[in-house]
């Protein structure tokens, strides 16, 4: 013990120093990293914004968005005992006549998929509970995709256009169920690209 507290004690500070930075670099880049890998090979889906709450509209430099997917019916898991809030939601997506992914079903596990569908993940935000332990049929989820942030000054535009139905998102949706934001479309073109670093 006494070795080891003198090895430790001849180590220079600036080595130690060094090594906490370089840990803390490491972590950053793993982020950036691990964001970059699913806007990259994640599999690109659309969905249709809605309007959300208007004292959340603009929060500093970023809009809050709200899609159809956000309220889903969990009626296989109806009558069964309910989770705690958070608990990781699956829903099977595949897209709509209008070219928009929307909700097919959702599930409390990972569940097959059929040719065109796609599952992500979520965690369920609240309405899990109905009375005392059973599960709601309709239950609100997030997925991570709910800000975009924007240049300074311009979520009001973003907000206007989202409030009329004319903004979309494109995500990246990896095979476990994994989403980041890739693109923001207003009317169907393209204003915002998420860089992959």
């Amino acid at each position: 013990m006494n070795r080891l507290r003198h090895m430790w004690l001849r180590i220079p500070r600036g080595a130690l120093y060094a090594a906490a930075a370089l840990i803390q670099v490491a972590l950053i880049a793993a982020m950036v990293l691990d964001r970059a890998a699913i806007l990259r090979e994640g599999t690109e889906i659309t969905l249709h914004t809605r309007p959300v709450d208007p004292r959340d509209f603009l929060r500093g430099d970023y809009v809050q968005l709200g899609y159809d997917i956000s309220s889903v019916r969990l009626d296989a898991s109806a009558g069964k005992p309910a989770p705690e809030r958070n608990t990781p939601v699956f829903v099977k997506l595949a897209p709509n006549p209008e070219g928009y992914y929307a909700a097919v079903s959702a599930h409390l596990e990972p569940v097959p998929l059929a040719a065109g569908e796609v599952l992500i993940k979520g965690h369920a935000a609240y309405g899990v509970r109905c009375g005392s332990d059973t599960y709601c049929q309709t239950v609100q989820v997030t997925y991570g995709l709910e800000r975009y942030f924007v240049p300074q000054g311009e979520g009001l535009l973003i907000e206007s256009a989202r409030n009329q139905g004319k903004v979309s998102i494109v995500a990246a949706v990896t095979p476990a169920g994994r989403a980041a934001i890739k693109r923001l479309l207003i009317d169907g073109k393209p204003v915002y690209d998420e860089p992959l670093f």
